[in-house]
């Protein structure tokens, strides 16, 4: 058996209150004041212990401090001959273990006891570990759609890199345990029809914490933007319902057959369907293509969506979604293989039916719910392409450029490229010829400080701008109605950087456009 630096515990788990019987065969007990959900398979246990607290429940300057409590949290099981690991996700952290009954019961027991005292000597070398990790990760093609739907809070942070890495410390870390990391927030699921013995959930008490609140950093839709070459992604806001997850499903089959089997200008064209909340769910479509073929794969992805808004879905495609999907019940220990979705729902509050109502309303659908379905999509669709863009097809570019130009002192770029950066006390903008981008104090989601006196502000509406001293006449007082304006909890103080990534103006080689990333993925370092 793996042993643990954590005693194992006799307590109140053996008095568990029952609480619900679902119809799925699936029990709910509260031990601790922890929910805890129960339904046997056979073979080895699997656990799960989830926290209704994500990535989306930070800030941009904070971004990265529940990954931190994550990663401080398993640190003290070490080398183990257990399947276990941790991950963090958008609005949940997620604790899962694998092995027997006893095995699952220490690991558990460990993870709550660090929770209760991080073994925050371990900091600094979580923080490096998370940074590694943080610059060796590949992203997806539709990595930029949450920053373009969002903004800098909420669901648009995944988007963006976890700067509270470089500054968070004991106290923040420790806060965040405390208050999140709660019995109220917390769900716990096992593969098992008993509590495993000495099980104990001691944690901290403390209120709910609803979803994050959502914001929208489009003024109208749909709409689209030029991302990566090779690759269109869409992606839309539904109501979550069985027939939103059948059109997806119709959607990611049509676009194969079109564009792959019958146009030969993909090789992957899918579609998907993933809660985001309570009440809402995220419908994501991509087509990949090679440069020379990119126009018709755009051409031909918006013909899709076209054709399913007008009505066109056929009913062979629902038949055949349906089918699938109804094979997924035939699943052996299905009460088991559904506890972890059962878990996430209890977290976000969303009602989830029993297999037999699912099993009614995926026989009841017809091609009218899902033109229904896609109408939604329609009017909320976000459109990444490659090229020349998609106002053609109905679509209205996101915004590039600031809506306002602050009044203030003016900076002309110390060389030709004919910026000019504006200094107000409550504001800060960049111009250059064709584009503008102002940041508000007041609605600044991250200030990063260079020692060298670089500025990096972001707004909430995604936009960004670079102060740089070596481009710009901008004095230390300059500098500093900037950080007065800026509220203290969005700085994030930032380390050196090696002479040759400070910018110089006329230097023979392309330096950085301060403003041209506006609403794109910051860099760390």
């Amino acid at each position: 058996m793996t042993h643990y630096d954590v005693p194992l515990y006799e307590g109140p788990a053996h008095h568990p209150t029952p609480v619900a019987e679902h119809p799925d065969g699936i029990r709910l007990l509260e031990v601790q004041g922890v929910r805890v959900l129960l339904a046997p398979r056979p073979g080895p246990v699997s656990a799960g212990l989830l926290f209704r607290v994500g990535r989306a429940d930070e800030t941009l300057a904070t971004a990265g401090l529940t990954h931190l409590v994550e990663h401080l949290a398993l640190h003290r099981h070490g080398l183990s001959d257990l399947h276990y690991n941790g991950a963090t996700a958008a609005t949940y952290t997620h604790f899962h273990v694998d092995g027997d009954l006893a095995d699952v019961a220490a690991h558990l027991n460990g993870v709550c006891a660090a929770l209760r005292d991080l073994p925050l000597e371990r900091l600094e070398t979580e923080r490096e570990i998370l940074r590694t990790e943080a610059a060796h990760r590949g992203h997806g093609a539709n990595h930029q759609m949450a920053l373009w739907r969002y903004g800098a809070r909420g669901h648009g942070l995944l988007s963006y890199p976890e700067h509270g890495l470089w500054h968070l410390g004991p106290e923040h870390v420790r806060h965040w345990a405390r208050t999140r990391f709660t019995r109220e927030n917390a769900v716990l699921w096992i593969t098992s029809d008993t509590l495993p013995a000495r099980l104990d959930l001691t944690l901290p008490t403390g209120p709910p914490h609803p979803v994050p609140q959502v914001h929208s950093a489009l003024p109208q839709t749909p709409a689209y933007f030029r991302g990566a070459s090779g690759v269109v992604v869409m992606d839309a806001v539904v109501r979550r319902s069985t027939a939103a997850g059948l059109f997806a499903d119709v959607l990611g089959r049509v676009l194969f057959r079109e564009l792959r089997q019958e146009g030969g200008f993909s090789y992957t064209a899918t579609a998907d369907y993933s809660p985001r909340d309570a009440g809402f769910a995220t419908i994501t479509a991509l087509a990949d293509a090679l440069p020379q073929k990119q126009d018709a794969v755009v051409g031909g992805f918006v013909d899709v969506l076209a054709a399913l808004r007008a009505g066109r879905v056929a009913q062979a495609d629902l038949d055949a979604v349906r089918t699938a999907k109804l094979r997924r019940f035939e699943t052996p220990d299905l009460a088991a293989a559904l506890l972890p979705a059962h878990a996430l729902s209890l977290l976000t509050g969303h009602r989830r039916a029993s297999v037999a109502e699912l099993t009614a309303e995926l026989h009841a659908a017809t091609v009218a719910d899902l033109h229904a379905v896609a109408e939604q999509v329609s009017a909320d669709a976000l459109l990444q392409v490659p090229t020349r863009g998609a106002d053609w097809a109905g679509f209205a570019e996101a915004p590039q450029q600031s809506a306002e130009i602050v009044t203030g002192r003016r900076f002309p770029a110390l060389d030709d490229s004919g910026e000019t950066l504006i200094i107000h006390p409550q504001a800060v903008t960049l111009t250059a010829p064709g584009n503008a981008v102002t940041v508000k104090y007041a609605e600044c989601a991250a200030l990063l400080v260079r020692p060298d006196g670089a500025r990096h502000l972001t707004g909430f509406d995604g936009f960004t701008l670079t102060v740089e001293p070596t481009l710009f006449p901008v004095t230390p007082a300059d500098l500093a109605v900037i950080d007065a304006g800026v509220p203290a909890h969005a700085v994030v103080p930032m380390p050196p950087r090696p002479p040759e990534a400070v910018p110089q103006p006329n230097t023979g080689r392309a330096r950085p456009t301060l403003w041209k990333r506006a609403r794109r993925r910051l860099r760390q370092g």
